[in-house]
């Protein structure tokens, strides 16, 4: 039985491999490149670049490749060229039998928008700085006031982060708010009240208290009690009447 299933197998292979010489025997290097697909994979999540963007791009570099002969196209120029577009994450550039050029985009995923007087920006998920696109608003969390790159960059994106791996805070904050002092302040979705974290310093334990006061006081004396919760005291809450 098992020798049956080696002739089988060995055969199946053989029948395999004439196929992907079949093929294959018309992908010469010297043929002119027929066509240039585009596939975006997450293109129905996000569209911060088009199909148009990528072409425009690759004709101004000269790497455009349609009516190219095959053997003169660089795939890994292109993917240097198309990756020097701060909205993409990864390019893969390959040739095909058909004398097609294949590039399959990944986008960048932005968690964070920055508003502020040093520039206007998202921040991703891998913590690099990524334009606003004239396609598309990704709805992420906004964070506004005395802003520079380095906080963005920093603690500000560890925040950001942390607010997105967690589903309760990631429904609950709605922007951010730096001020000059660098106090940060939270707004919620909920309730007509703005939170003080103060500094990002043990942020963690800060909002635990909050979450804790939030189940326990808030349904006591209802949303609109307070017009200010401050956490930016170690290990208390300190409250704002209305």
């Amino acid at each position: 039985m098992i020798r049956v299933l080696s002739i089988i197998l060995a055969a199946l292979l053989s029948c395999y491999v004439l196929v992907v010489a079949f093929i294959f025997r018309d992908f010469k290097e010297d043929g002119l490149c027929e066509g240039l697909e585009i596939v975006l994979r997450d293109s129905l999540e996000k569209h911060f670049v088009t199909e148009g963007d990528l072409v425009y791009l690759l004709k101004q570099a000269k790497l455009y490749p349609v009516k190219t002969p095959m053997s003169e196209i660089n795939t890994e120029k292109i993917e240097e060229k198309l990756l020097s577009n701060n909205m993409i994450s990864k390019v893969e550039a390959y040739k095909t039998p058909s004398r097609i050029i294949k590039l399959e985009i990944e986008q960048k995923m932005p968690i964070l928008r920055i508003n502020s007087p040093a520039g206007n920006y998202y921040v991703d998920n891998l913590g690099s700085v990524m334009p606003l696109s004239r396609h598309y608003v990704a709805h992420v969390l906004v964070a506004s006031g005395q802003i520079d790159e380095k906080l963005a960059l920093g603690d500000l994106y560890k925040f950001a982060l942390f607010l997105q791996e967690d589903d309760f805070w990631n429904d609950w904050i709605g922007q951010i708010y730096v001020d000059a002092d660098n106090n940060v302040e939270l707004i919620p979705r909920v309730g007509n009240h703005k939170v003080i974290l103060g500094s990002f310093d043990d942020y963690l334990t800060k909002l635990e208290n909050l979450r804790l006061f939030y189940e326990q006081a808030i349904p006591k004396v209802g949303w609109d009690k307070y017009s200010e919760i401050n956490l930016k005291y170690k290990n208390q809450i300190v409250c704002i009447k209305r």
